[in-house]
């Protein structure tokens, strides 16, 4: 499927719009929705591209992995059910023995994945503060055969050097898998920093709109991506048609949505700092974000995720329950404005010690921004907060 008419290069803005030119013969604009389970074939020669047996392959799946495959400066990408679908399929190129590095800020799912999941098949997770190169450095064995980084990581939102990371990688000849979740290929474009495969939980900021859960895998060469396309066939956990179609639907506002996202992010950072009741607000796009010189040299945007610190955690439920335009709940990326409490809910499942190691407190709310009204945000803070 593709489409002639398509430029051989647009800007980025054209890109996303466009989509990825995978029309078929009709010449419809809107990738059409193969539900097809199953396809006909008339030889027996296998061919690479061709289409039959939709958990192996469809044209609407391939259209969307096509699609942020480019935008990601990626060789190819593999669309799965959710973004913890890509990484169980990640972390199936280890084999028992074999230690992975992890930045100690992350998503509570993704501990739970690592830690109670895979750990009893034999692979050790090492975590790590990956936005200290020094300690990174430090944690490397002639066992370490991974590097998995969130960044900005959740909910702290530090600043991991991927560049940096990419260089210890390769001299120890291991890969670097960083989730690009929170910024998506719009702000931040981590294969051409030295990552060789990006993860992408495509129900946040591909898709947008709190509607389908899919997920991403990005890889930097076509014999990963081989690779990891086996474990998908095996298993079965590729994205649906409709998901699919849903996702790439989504994905043709991405720098629209995002845009508006990051600048109303950038005037409630402000706005935080007034509220007598928050005694800290962390965005990397704040000067006085500890890692805010280091994500200029590797990001385009700051995004729109905000974890911020009240001064009474006593308060924080009875803060919690008088949202009234945000939403309180816990996921992120859509264009309406979310926020929940990571120490009652998407941290839980990982150890106190290790939350309180990199800060994550009672005290800690995250908010994910939207596209609503500015002041209408403001107003909501304020009086939640009050």
């Amino acid at each position: 499927m593709s489409n002639e008419n398509s430029p051989c290069t647009v800007r980025e803005n054209t890109l996303i719009a466009r989509g990825s030119g995978a029309f078929d013969e009709t010449g419809s604009i809107s990738v059409p929705i193969y539900r097809s389970a199953t396809y006909t074939h008339n030889t027996l020669e296998h061919r690479k591209d061709a289409f039959y047996y939709s958990r192996c392959n469809t044209p609407t799946r391939r259209a969307l992995e096509k699609q942020v495959a480019a935008l990601e400066h990626g060789k190819d990408a593999l669309a799965v059910t959710i973004g913890l679908a890509a990484m169980d399929i990640v972390i199936r190129l280890f084999e028992p023995g074999d230690r992975v590095i992890v930045s100690s800020d992350l998503y509570g799912g993704s501990y739970r994945l690592f830690s109670e999941v895979y750990k009893k098949y034999g692979i050790d997770f090492d975590y790590v503060d990956t936005w200290d190169i020094d300690s990174v450095k430090r944690a490397v064995t002639e066992k370490t055969k991974g590097f998995f980084v969130e960044t900005p990581s959740n909910p702290m939102l530090r600043i991991s050097d991927i560049r940096a990371i990419s260089k210890i990688a390769k001299e120890n000849n291991a890969l670097l898998i960083v989730d690009n979740t929170f910024l998506s290929p719009l702000f931040q474009k981590p294969i051409d920093l030295g990552a060789d495969i990006v993860i992408h939980s495509a129900t946040k900021f591909l898709a947008g709109h709190n509607d389908v859960l899919a997920g991403i895998i990005v890889t930097a060469t076509e014999e990963l991506r081989e690779k990891l396309y086996f474990y998908v066939m095996s298993v079965g956990n590729a994205l649906s048609p409709d998901d699919s179609w849903l996702t790439l639907r989504g994905i043709e506002t991405l720098s629209v949505r995002l845009e508006r996202q990051q600048k109303n992010a950038c005037s409630l950072v402000v706005f935080l700092k007034t509220i007598p009741s928050v005694k800290k607000v962390y965005y990397p796009g704040d000067k006085n974000h500890p890692d805010h010189e280091l994500a200029k040299t590797q990001q385009s945007g700051f995004g729109s995720m905000i974890s911020f610190e009240i001064k009474d955690a006593d308060k924080a439920s009875e803060y919690f329950e008088k949202f009234k335009i945000i939403y309180q709940a816990g996921s992120l990326g859509g264009v309406q404005s979310l926020i929940n409490i990571p120490n009652a809910s998407l941290q839980c499942p990982i150890p106190e010690e290790q939350r309180a190691h990199t800060g994550v407190s009672d005290a800690i709310f995250r908010l994910s921004v939207g596209i609503e009204d500015i002041d209408d945000l403001k107003e909501d803070l304020a009086q939640a907060l009050k």
